[in-house]
């Protein structure tokens, strides 16, 4: 099934050259913020812009631009410039990512999917599906469930479809530094290297989506970053997709501090499996706690996956559902 594309020709009036090179922004970065998160084509002359896209997208866009060229208007004799933060701003207002097709059509089920250079990624079970459209719809996703269920790596895909896509312009990837049960001990080497043991499935996808060398010049360039949870504090991220992963093992305090991290046309996706917490005996998971302070929130979307979404080798769906049973058996 393929989307029914419409063209709409619209005049933004006064004609006035200032405020449309306002409007658009320097080498028309506005107009090509627009056509990245919504989807559509925009082209123009003077006043006169076409709009190509879906007619939910081509609507909205309509209304974003006709909205922006208003804010141009001079106050008190200065330009009014339009900053991307304000582009933001307008699709969020807008809630036209929201307007994506239906979760419950198959149809539409089967249009998910991340293109990466190394080939397409497709999300295998409806839960999967559900998970990427959030993703893409929404500024905060959290993924939540057993080991093997494509949470980390389905976030991993769509960071590199949204920086190839030039949608962000970096991505960083976070986690808390807890070990699972031994004691590693002094980790030399530097910032990188000592966080690199936590980060290694994160690591893992990246490799296979965009090749050991091209991640390893990304890193070099600061456009693919690692830290450790910790190094989040006092930071804005602008810009940026961002991956929290083990996000089990936060506290209730580092998972506040990680969340007002985001800035402008940032995205977040948290992961984590409140089944596995490493947390010393008595602290509460920051993943729990977030479940119950933000389920309800606009802009913030919550995937839960079971066992029967386990896509690893058969016996890990058999090995997780054990365990529930296990632990669901009164003591």
């Amino acid at each position: 099934m393929t989307a029914t594309l419409i063209t709409l020709d619209l005049a933004l009036e006064p004609a006035d050259t200032r405020r449309l090179a306002d409007l658009c922004g320097a080498f028309d970065e506005n107009i090509k913020h627009l056509e990245r998160r919504l989807g559509v084509e925009i082209s123009h002359r003077s006043n006169q812009f076409r709009v190509i896209g879906e007619q939910h997208t081509v609507t909205a866009t309509e209304k974003i631009l006709r909205d922006l060229y208003v804010e141009t208007a001079l106050v008190k004799g200065k330009a009014q410039q339009i900053e991307p933060q304000q582009v933001h701003l307008a699709i969020q207002a807008a809630k036209v990512l929201e307007q994506a097709p239906d979760k419950g059509d198959p149809a539409a089920e089967k249009m998910v999917h991340i293109k990466t250079k190394r080939g397409l990624i497709k999300p295998r079970n409806h839960n999967q599906a559900g998970y990427v459209r959030a993703v893409i719809t929404h500024d905060v996703n959290f993924g939540i469930g057993p080991a093997g269920t494509g949470k980390t790596y389905l976030a991993v895909a769509c960071a590199v479809d949204a920086l190839e896509r030039q949608e962000v312009r970096r991505i960083l990837l976070t986690r808390p530094a807890v070990e699972a049960g031994e004691k590693l001990g002094f980790l030399p080497g530097d910032l990188a290297q000592k966080v690199d043991p936590y980060l290694r499935p994160l690591y893992d996808a990246l490799f296979e989506m965009l090749g050991f060398e091209k991640v390893e010049k990304l890193i070099e360039r600061n456009v693919i970053e690692v830290a450790p949870l910790a190094y989040m504090r006092g930071r804005t991220l602008n810009d940026a997709f961002i991956i929290l992963d083990e996000s089990q093992n936060t506290t209730c305090e580092q998972m506040k501090m990680f969340l007002t991290r985001i800035g402008f046309n940032s995205r977040a996706v948290i992961t984590g499996d409140i089944t596995q917490i490493d947390l010393p005996r008595g602290t509460k998971s920051g993943l729990r706690h977030a479940i119950e302070v933000l389920h309800g929130v606009e802009d913030i979307s919550f995937t839960f996956f079971q066992a029967s979404d386990v896509v690893r080798h058969p016996v890990v769906q058999r090995i997780v559902q054990a365990y529930e049973s296990f632990e669901q058996k009164p003591q």
